[in-house]
């Protein structure tokens, strides 16, 4: 019992000296993003070396990053106190110049940061306004076969392209939660574009995730690598086998869109930090009671819907080609496409 006292009360003590470091001044410069850029998580007023640490070990170390965050999971995440997190959040947000209202031309200009990744299929390209946008969530769904691994496959490869040739010249990261991904058929894509499939391989990173939560764990450990890497795509394939397989019945509903919410919160922020593309694909369901019209409905219910900046539709069609229709948008009309999946590739 002495012991627990003791140990307790070193923590409060470790914790006490952790909140007597952070003493944020209200006033604090706003920054460019040239200053932004050469800054690190000690410029923070108050943040010395032990909370600095912290940070770093909790895999914080851009303005930003800390900007983005909630209290309670920077406190969990990087073990400080609720209060303490929340003063760095709000020093954070004040030098990153995020959280308050900017008007429309400078909002515009900010969003000429967005680039552009090509599929290499003029037809879906044009479905996109000119491709699949970075700083967005594009959520891809059909029935088995549709297609959706091959495009994951596809924009994987075109990602590292150079900017000039609709690339992104960038590392990807790919999910895999239902055994998909195939080595061989990036290797057969990467010759169709005549590229060295051995250096497209290199900067194709794959993890297979075992169960929702380590689904979820993968993220964080993105985060991590992005540190040293140039973060450009992140693919989950599927997003939501896992949680469909273990979160059963009407009973188990709202713990499962929970922690969908949260993922997909997660994946969201690593867009907006690395000026990213976040590619999901999504499981359907037949709805049963459907009189008429077309029954198949994409799994994660409204959920998903909201936080899903682009959603495409994929199904197939005669002679082998596929249907891609752009079922929601935020500044594109609603449209079909139609492409083929060849030995090769994607082509029109």
């Amino acid at each position: 019992m002495a012991t627990k006292t003791k140990t307790k009360s070193s923590s409060n003590a470790a914790d006490k000296a952790v909140e007597e470091e952070i003493e944020i001044t209200p006033e604090v410069k706003r920054l460019t993003e040239e200053e932004m850029s050469e800054l690190t998580i000690e410029d923070l007023p108050g943040v010395g070396p032990a909370t600095a640490e912290k940070l770093r070990d909790a895999g914080y170390e851009e303005l930003l990053a800390i900007a983005v965050m909630t209290p309670a999971d920077l406190a969990e995440s990087a073990e400080l106190g609720e209060a303490v997190a929340s003063k760095i959040i709000m020093a954070s947000k004040k030098m990153a110049n995020i959280g308050g209202f900017v008007s429309g031309d400078a909002l515009l200009e900010r969003r000429r940061e967005v680039l552009k990744l090509s599929s290499k299929v003029q037809s879906i390209d044009d479905l996109l306004g000119g491709g699949f946008e970075t700083q967005a969530l594009v959520e891809v769904y059909g029935e088995f076969g549709s297609g959706k691994t091959q495009i994951g496959h596809q924009l994987a490869v075109n990602c590292t392209l150079p900017l000039a040739e609709g690339g992104l010249e960038g590392e990807v990261f790919y999910i895999d939660t239902e055994d998909t991904f195939r080595p061989e058929r990036i290797t057969q894509m990467a010759r169709g574009h005549g590229l060295d499939p051995e250096a497209v391989l290199k900067k194709i990173h794959v993890a297979r995730a075992y169960n929702s939560a380590h689904q979820m764990l993968l993220v964080d450990e993105i985060k991590r690598a992005s540190k040293g890497l140039n973060v450009k795509m992140v693919i989950v394939d599927s997003l939501t086998s896992h949680f469909r397989a273990e979160y059963i019945g009407r009973g188990m509903l709202a713990n499962r869109q929970q922690k969908l919410n949260k993922h997909l919160k997660e994946l969201k922020q690593l867009a907006d930090i690395n000026n990213a593309l976040i590619l999901v694909t999504n499981q359907v369901h037949s709805r049963p009671d459907a009189m008429w019209g077309d029954p198949t409905k994409p799994i994660g219910g409204h959920v998903l819907a909201h936080a899903s900046t682009f959603r495409l539709y994929l199904r197939k069609a005669k002679g082998g080609r596929r249907i891609a229709r752009l079922v929601d948008s935020p500044n594109l009309p609603d449209g079909e496409c139609i492409y083929q999946v060849c030995e090769d590739g994607l082509r029109d």
